[in-house]
């Protein structure tokens, strides 16, 4: 579901986006490309990657959350590119006091929160096909 429903989701939704409108993809930390096997990187990083080949991987775990995480990065690239009119962004709140989280983790819900409003604010001439944290790009 990390990565299946943000893509029928936002496929749907396409046609009826208004120009400049944010769409915002929310990621994990452990979805780095350099956490991920040399494979999937290769197929992700594929300049003929396509939405089919996604779902495919929706299909074929490669792995398990940090991956499909992974995908979820590459996916906003493709909505991006493919959605020109709109800003298409991947937020990364960081490892947040939930109860996925964990009381150990050391941002509160409210920072994360604050990371991923700041995405869905970006003006219509703002950055798309980034990954965020707190306003700022960070590497894939």
């Amino acid at each position: 579901m990390n990565v299946r429903g943000p893509l029928l989701l936002t496929r749907a939704l396409a046609p009826k986006l208004a120009k400049g409108a944010s769409v915002v993809m929310v990621t994990s930390g452990l979805g780095a490309l350099s956490s991920q096997a040399d494979s999937l990187v290769r197929k992700l990083r594929s300049p003929d990657l396509s939405f089919e080949d996604i779902l495919a991987l929706c299909d074929r775990p490669p792995g398990g959350y940090g991956s499909s995480k992974a995908a979820l990065n590459s996916l906003t690239q493709l909505f991006a590119r493919e959605l020109p009119e709109a800003r298409v962004n991947t937020v990364d709140p960081g490892w947040v006091r939930t109860d996925m989280g964990g009381p150990g983790a050391p941002r509160s819900i409210e920072q994360g929160a604050a990371s991923v409003l700041w995405a869905c604010r970006i003006p219509p001439d703002g950055p798309t096909g980034g990954l965020f944290r707190d306003g700022r790009a960070i590497p894939w």
